[in-house]
């Protein structure tokens, strides 16, 4: 397997559970995404991304569902391996799957994550 494959299967490989943990957090279910989405996604259609059976669903399909669950089209197109993320060292790498199935708010997300670097401060010089 070369690496543009094992890199476009491991991002395939965690879109479904991405998306199954945005959906279940804001609490919808499969068939109130297909109305959501005007019958564009159907309810079957959903479960086989969500458990990995389908790996790359079209760009459309995506989009459509960025716009329901009020999530990133950029980083639904990452992980279904259509594009790849640029990250810089020391820039934020977007939302982590966690965040999203907290629904957090941009603010919240940037406290989280000053908090976890104050930690991790704290944890170095305890250990030093």
């Amino acid at each position: 397997m070369n690496e543009r494959t094992h890199r476009k299967s491991k991002s395939a490989e965690l879109l479904g559970p991405h998306l199954a943990a945005i959906r279940n957090d804001r609490g919808l279910s499969l068939r109130q995404v297909e109305e959501l989405t005007n019958k564009l996604v159907s309810n079957a259609y959903l479960s086989q991304i969500e458990n990995g059976k389908i790996q790359q669903p079209s760009p459309n399909i995506l989009h459509s569902l960025a716009q329901v669950y009020k999530t990133s089209y950029q980083q639904l197109m990452e992980r279904a391996g259509y594009i790849t993320a640029k990250h810089t060292k020391g820039a934020p790498h977007g939302r982590a799957a966690t965040f999203a199935a907290l629904n957090l708010t941009e603010a919240e997300e940037k406290e989280l994550l000053e908090y976890l670097k104050f930690r991790r401060a704290l944890q170095g010089k305890n250990e030093g």
